[in-house]
């Protein structure tokens, strides 16, 4: 499993098409993370100052159509060089702020 942070609009905006973040044109691939805890750093460094909602998907690796790759220090991070389709989606929490954090459920 891996995760991918989104706003709720973003996640949205795709209807029931494959979700194609900007950063896909971008550099190439979706950014996403190995584990939950990474995915709240990363919500917390890349958004703590948003105030519009903010989702964490959970993405079934092996269900992608898209290659992943694991890359940066350590291989620590997970790269979908592709659209994620929506049926690799296991799953879609709503992050909450609770003193100034990004929480999940």
């Amino acid at each position: 499993m891996i995760f991918h942070v989104v706003p709720l609009s973003d996640w949205n905006a795709a209807g029931t098409a494959p979700y194609a973040p900007s950063s896909l044109a971008a550099e190439g691939f979706v950014h996403c993370s190995g584990d939950r805890a990474t995915a709240l750093a990363i919500a917390d460094a890349c958004y703590g100052d948003e105030s519009a909602p903010l989702l964490v998907l959970s993405i079934d690796e092996a269900a992608l159509g898209a290659e992943v790759r694991w890359e940066g220090r350590d291989d620590a991070f997970p790269h979908v060089y592709g659209p994620i389709e929506r049926a690799a989606v296991t799953g879609v929490e709503q992050l909450h702020r609770a003193a100034g954090k990004w929480t999940a459920p």
